[in-house]
């Protein structure tokens, strides 16, 4: 996608690096700027109205991230999507977010139920409607995010900041499916009904499924999974992805 369509003008202003840092992160994982795709400073100043500096500091956090790497003869391009990467990295979210849903279950009071609550039902009703992709994403990972918050451990939360905007970079084939989409959802309401019951175990178990299943979905779309011998067979795979709903 052309820069001019995948990054918008920015209004100016201060901390301008951060400011460009957020839009390029946001077009990384709504899938505008796509693996693979160049990362040019001059022509993304341009297009942003400001000047290189914060664009370039923009670009090497983005590199610090793993969503963008530093190529010979190309310089900076949006990461590649790495099989094996992607499945190293599931493995371990799958624990991490199992232990953020524990922790915020400990620490959950009444105003984050309720903060939980209304980004959980706003997210079922994109979902319902079906026809924002970028929505659902952003939404999926708020979600996440609101449960990290809520756990109140910074090292985790920014351990699994940097694992999730990694491991949505794999996801946008599974998103454009209407069918993964309500199942994600219905994981989410599993784990809100889990942590509201007060049972940090059971939340536990609840984030962890979320993720195995999510990683069993993309594994049927990802290439080169079924030739390495890490793909599930289909029809085991169907069974599991089917009871999510």
């Amino acid at each position: 996608m052309p820069i001019e369509s995948a990054v918008s003008r920015l209004a100016g202003g201060s901390l301008l690096a951060d400011q460009a840092y957020r839009e390029l992160k946001s077009a990384v994982l709504a899938n505008r700027l796509r693996p693979g795709d160049a990362l040019s400073v001059p022509a993304l100043a341009a297009r942003m109205g400001i000047s290189r500096s914060p664009v370039r500091e923009a670009v090497q956090r983005l590199i610090h991230d793993g969503l963008a790497t530093h190529e010979p003869h190309r310089g900076a391009v949006v990461a590649r999507v790495d099989v094996a990467d992607v499945r190293q990295l599931y493995l371990l979210r799958e624990v991490m977010e199992g232990l953020a849903a524990r922790l915020a279950t400990e620490r959950l009071d009444a105003a984050k139920v309720a903060e939980l609550r209304t980004l959980l039902e706003e997210h079922e009703q994109v979902v319902t409607c079906g026809d924002d992709e970028e929505r659902h994403t952003q939404m999926d990972m708020d979600y996440h995010r609101l449960i990290r918050e809520v756990a109140g451990n910074d090292h985790l939360t920014a351990a699994l900041d940097t694992i999730q905007g990694k491991a949505h970079l794999a996801l946008h084939s599974l998103w454009r499916s209407p069918e993964a989409q309500r199942l994600a959802v219905a994981e989410h309401r599993r784990i809100f009904e889990a942590m509201t019951s007060g049972d940090p175990q059971a939340a536990e178990e609840a984030a962890r499924e979320h993720i195995r299943r999510l990683r069993i979905r993309l594994a049927q779309m990802l290439p080169g999974e079924g030739s390495s011998g890490a793909r599930m067979p289909s029809h085991h795979a169907e069974r599991r992805t089917g009871d999510a709903g």
